[in-house]
């Protein structure tokens, strides 16, 4: 049985191709510091007219603390790129197959959901932090827990109010 030629119909006698846009033209260095210089200039007024300039998503409890502290959100934020970078390593390895690379994935996240929120609501909720998590957060005790004897609860390596971190070795003395 011979088979029956198909013919197209569509009539694209009018299309025309799209413009072509003319490459830009690169910055000279001289023209890039200018630039940098003008965009400084316009955030620094921008900041002038509204203090909370480039803090509106960052909880009222952080935008004072010092770039150096450890838990600045400048470094938060650093941080928060850098996991990003290894998230997007790890979707590859997915992609690959390759074994780890999935409980890897929803490690980086994890902490960079944990890192978010803190910044939106100022507190510090993964055990933790880091560029990666290579520090760890001291639990800290607020109100008092008591058993039925009286005696106060207590965890090794909590900070406590009235003796500071309780050790393993005042544990063992008890």
């Amino acid at each position: 049985m011979a088979r029956k030629k198909i013919t197209a119909t569509t009539d694209n006698s009018e299309w025309k191709a799209p413009k072509k846009r003319k490459p830009r033209k690169p910055m000279t260095d001289e023209q890039k510091a200018a630039a940098s210089e003008r965009l400084a200039k316009a955030r620094e007024a921008r900041a002038a007219k509204n203090p909370d300039y480039g803090k509106t998503n960052i909880h009222e409890s952080l935008r004072d603390l010092d770039d150096e502290h450890q838990l600045s959100p400048k470094r938060v934020k650093e941080w928060i790129k850098v996991q990003k970078d290894y998230a997007k390593s790890e979707r590859a390895a997915v992609r690959q197959k390759i074994k780890g690379a999935e409980a890897k994935l929803a490690m980086h996240d994890a902490y960079i959901r944990s890192m978010l929120s803190y910044l939106r609501t100022g507190d510090w909720i993964d055990m933790f932090y880091g560029e990666a998590q290579e520090g760890r957060i001291m639990p800290k005790c607020v109100v008092m827990a008591y058993n039925s004897d009286g005696t106060a609860k207590r965890d090794v390596g909590t900070w406590y109010p009235d003796m500071g971190i309780y050790t393993k070795e005042m544990r063992d003395g008890e």
